[in-house]
């Protein structure tokens, strides 16, 4: 299978406003179905009860789901929608029928297509097409089921995909155009369905248009799993053929509008919205008129909103036919194109845009640079470790790292463990996530359990090309940014020379191979300590900023990251030198071009408040200004007292005035 169909829909969404189906269940119940009806012939003795089962009907009631289909057709829609919203062995548990999955999505996906070839007989100049449906699950990956157990899921994401390449197997081998990913409450469950999507058809080298249409459960905006509309479509655009993106179900068409108004802005694929017939009336029913929604829509059209309409819950044929007058003749909406930034997220967006500030990412969540959060982990405390990560979002983090790589831990368990918790905490959760192993195994764990858009911490050329082009499609399968290594087969660059040479051989397999974009790729050309007493490490901090300028000014749009605290190693015990060396080296990195660092966001000295004669010998230290530079430093460090430290800096600027103490209070 090529990418004919693509193209197809590509020139059709440039050309016109094109419609999708209305409900499915709205139209099944005009035919009053009974058990009987549910069980047909072949399943009239199943041991399970099966009404309201209503997928169902594409094997027990065809000509029924047949009729609909044309029903719709005939209404003027140019996307039938399969039956197959709950069809996955997963949801199908609950009736017993988890071994039907695959025949069931064959038959259904046959249904629509037959329906579609009739009518594009009778008019081949308006193709039609299949819309495979899959559902959001009747489960969560995002979400626990258990209050008393917020860490729990009662399904895997390895579970998840495997349901889902059963349902997107039996829909292509159905004869579906289209797969679409609708109704998602959970955007971690839909990602699955992207990856589950991906990688078959990486291994059946054939490509199929995607669809994904999320569920703002209300007027707040969010997702169920607590997403943005923005951070919502971060999560989910590295999808590969992704055709359209956009709202469905829950809300009615008019309280749609500040959110497909959003979504419209970011897209830089097409839209789809595809709203309930209102809110429902308390028999739990749809009271929209088909005109009323047609006259909402036909302002969307206008406001350049919308590429792709249609109905969810209680709409029906005569909804379809009133939209497709009101689409008639419609300019359609011209896809956005968004500036390539880093755009991360968790529940909520983080774009690292131009000339923005310099990015602090938590470093305390991890149990090789924390002995506190380490011993937290070990002993199991993790609530006393949710505090950690708190304290870092509060202290100014913007992304929170996470290392489990400790000898007396299951590292891929308690990496999973620890985000399913975090992910409970939305004052946490908002943030996006770093995951940060030195395995490979413990990274995947990670990814798994998150549903924004995530960063890799960290592959590198280490095990050679071919491993590091395989984890980096990876990466990118599971919709994470990266961060690489400056390291090779030879070792840890650890001069300028190296440190760039590493650098653009990694971007130009990156780009150009692999397909990563450039914007998502953040370099960490290896923060290493200096004032150790050897002379080689004398010139560490000033070749990790000459290579951070390099990268800024040879490698279009790549970031610059490194773990802040690396540097300061040999003055262990001395926060108070640290701190200073922390600030120091920061206040020339960023200015060098240094985007993000791994730092203790609440224990960073202000460059201007940093004593003189310390920072002084700092820098000497840092800049490789003199060659006892180090000497000085440690002596200097000697005298120093932290707590006199702490009591000088609040009094001096609390002597200062008003105009001084709120510059204080704004700088911090």
């Amino acid at each position: 299978m090529g990418n004919t169909t693509f193209n197809q829909l590509k020139d059709l969404l440039k050309k016109r406003i094109l419609i999708i189906d209305g409900a499915m269940g709205t139209m099944i119940q005009r035919y009053k179905p009974t058990e009987e009806t549910y069980r047909g012939e072949r399943f009239k003795d199943w041991h399970r009860d099966l009404k309201g089962f209503n997928d169902l009907f594409v094997m027990t009631q065809p000509d029924m789901i047949r009729d609909i289909h044309k029903a719709y057709l005939e209404a003027g829609a140019d996307i039938i929608e399969t039956n197959t919203f709950g069809s996955t062995s997963i949801a199908m548990e609950d009736f017993g029928m988890q071994d039907l999955a695959y025949e069931m999505n064959v038959a259904a996906a046959r249904l629509a297509k037959e329906a579609c070839a009739e009518y594009n007989a009778k008019t081949p100049n308006k193709p039609r097409f299949v819309a495979g449906s899959i559902g959001p699950l009747n489960r969560s990956l995002s979400l626990s089921p258990d209050v008393n157990d917020p860490g729990y899921r009662s399904v895997t994401w390895d579970q998840v995909v495997a349901s889902y390449t059963e349902q997107v197997r039996g829909l292509i081998d159905g004869g579906a155009d289209i797969i679409l990913l609708e109704t998602v409450f959970d955007t971690l469950n839909c990602k699955a369905g992207i990856f589950a999507i991906d990688e078959y058809c990486r291994v059946n080298k054939i490509q199929i248009p995607i669809m994904i249409s999320g569920t703002i459960v209300d007027m707040s905006g969010r997702t169920l799993s607590g997403q943005t509309t923005e951070a919502f479509w971060i999560s989910i655009s590295h999808t590969k053929n992704l055709i359209s993106v956009g709202l469905n179900c829950a809300l009615g068409v008019a309280q749609m509008r500040p959110f497909i108004e959003e979504l419209s802005k970011h897209a830089s694929c097409f839209t789809s919205l595809y709203p309930n017939a209102g809110l429902p009336n308390a028999f739990g029913g749809y009271d929209e008129t088909p005109s009323q929604m047609a006259e909402v829509m036909e302002d969307y059209i206008q406001n350049s909103f919308v590429n792709i309409i249609g109905g969810c819950c209680g709409t029906t044929p005569d909804h379809i036919k009133l939209m497709v007058e009101a689409a008639e003749h419609k300019e359609p909406r011209t896809p956005a194109e968004p500036l390539p930034f880093l755009r991360l997220s968790g529940l909520e967006p983080v774009v690292v845009r131009e000339n923005a500030n310099f990015m602090n990412i938590g470093e305390r969540t991890n149990v090789t640079g924390s002995r506190k959060f380490a011993r937290l982990i070990v002993n199991g405390n993790y609530e006393e470790a949710l505090s950690v990560a708190r304290d870092q979002v509060d202290g100014g983090a913007q992304v929170l790292d996470i290392n489990m790589d400790e000898g007396m831990l299951d590292s891929e368990e308690v990496m999973a463990k620890f985000i399913n918790l975090m992910a409970a905490e939305p004052d946490i959760a908002k943030l996006p996530f770093m995951v940060d192993s030195s395995k490979w195994s413990v990274i995947e764990a990670g990814l798994k359990c998150c549903q924004g858009k995530s960063v890799v911490n960290s592959i590198s050329m280490k095990e050679g090309e071919e491993a590091f082009k395989n984890m980096a499609r990876r990466v990118l399968q599971y919709g994470a940014a990266v961060v690489v290594m400056a390291f090779d087969e030879q070792g840890q660059a650890d001069n300028y020379e190296r440190r760039i040479q590493i650098c653009a051989k990694a971007y130009k397999i990156l780009t150009e191979e692999v397909g990563f974009p450039p914007q998502d790729i953040i370099f960490d050309p290896n923060i290493l300590t200096v004032a150790t007493g050897i002379e080689e490490h004398n010139n560490y901090a000033v070749d990790y900023i000459k290579a951070t300028k390099w990268i800024k000014e040879n490698l279009p749009l790549a970031k610059v990251s490194g773990g802040v605290s690396n540097v300061s190693f040999s003055f262990r015990g001395n926060d108070t030198v640290r701190e200073a060396i922390h600030s120091a080296f920061l206040y020339h990195a960023i200015k060098a071009g240094m985007d993000m660092g791994i730092v203790n966001a609440g224990q960073l000295e202000i460059y201007e408040e940093i004593p003189k004669e310390l920072l002084e010998k700092v820098e000497d230290v840092l800049l490789n200004r003199r060659p006892d530079s180090t000497e000085r430093l440690v002596d200097f460090a000697e005298t120093i007292k932290q707590k006199g430290k702490a009591e000088v800096v609040a009094e001096e600027w609390r002597n200062g005035t008003v105009q001084d103490r709120l510059t204080h209070a704004l700088v911090r």
